[in-house]
């Protein structure tokens, strides 16, 4: 059986070769020539073949040893290019993060949560949307290097997650101006008389909302429920009816939408969460964020 060569011994091979002396090389290696020498015999003996000849006061390369040396060439030519590339891909992995949005989370909550990384002009930002178990999982795996979600998540000693609390806001009422006048009136009772828009039950602000109507003995006309919050926002902007959301949006959705607050619930709020999963190395960008 052939014993295994050891790259080392093809090193020697190999600089010796590019540099046509046995002497030569010994000096640029910092060794003996007959350690060098002894650890050559060493890699023709594992791989069953001559590489050099004697030529003249010197030597040179046997068939087998030119084919040696084309191999060799490639695989140090490539070990002289690693630590550039493994600093290369270090740039950009620090440049590049992943970032898992729960479906229930508005977009324009969303946007202020991440404002810290859209401000670095050289960070390349990847966002997933979707179910807050799905990401989750994804998270736990390692394929995100963060989650963004309205709620914490469970307790599992097997996931390995924690969840750090962001930010809340108050629960406000807003209106397009062809409602806002009709909306202005005795607050909250004229939400029973006007065109509501809610967010589906995947969103914690819908069950708050929800309980809220009861509390306040309201009796909603709720004429439209969406998914997605921006086609929510959509909607309302052309009219069709009012809508709660956090009061942090205010100024975007005024600006955005032309859509205005008008009454506010005190004692409901959303509360918006970082969800990270247990990492020897987290992402510098992840601090960022978490500790805004």
């Amino acid at each position: 059986m052939t014993t295994p060569f050891k790259y080392q011994h093809l090193y020697y091979f190999w600089v010796i070769a590019k540099v046509g002396s046995m002497s030569k090389a010994a000096e640029n290696l910092g060794l003996a020539i007959q350690t060098i020498s002894v650890q050559v015999h060493e890699l023709e003996k594992s791989l069953g073949f001559l590489l050099f000849k004697p030529a003249g006061r010197g030597i040179a390369l046997t068939e087998a040893g030119f084919a040696a040396l084309k191999i060799a060439d490639q695989i140090f030519s490539l070990g002289q290019k690693l630590p550039e590339l493994l600093k290369d891909a270090a740039r950009f992995s620090q440049n590049k993060i992943i970032i898992g949005v729960a479906e229930g989370l508005p977009k324009l909550i969303t946007r202020q949560l991440l404002q810290p990384i859209l401000e670095k002009n050289t960070v390349q930002l990847i966002v997933h949307e979707g179910k807050f178990d799905d990401l989750l999982a994804e998270l736990a795996l390692h394929r995100l290097d963060l989650m963004l979600a309205d709620r914490p998540a469970p307790s599992n000693k097997n996931l390995n997650v924690y969840s750090k609390e962001l930010t809340k806001s108050l629960i406000a009422w807003y209106a397009p101006k062809k409602l806002l006048r009709e909306a202005k009136k005795e607050f909250p009772k004229c939400l029973n008389n006007l065109p509501i828009l809610l967010p589906t039950s995947h969103s914690i602000v819908r069950l708050l909302v929800d309980q809220w109507f009861l509390n306040s003995n309201i009796s909603p006309n709720v004429i439209g429920e969406f998914e997605d919050s921006a086609l929510l926002k959509t909607f309302a902007a052309n009219g069709l009816g009012v809508f709660p959301a956090g009061k942090l949006i205010q100024k975007d959705l005024k600006e955005s939408y032309g859509i205005e607050l008008f009454g506010i619930c005190a004692d409901i709020f959303e509360y918006f969460y970082a969800i990270t999963a247990e990492k020897k190395i987290q992402h510098p960008l992840v601090q960022t964020i978490v500790n805004q």
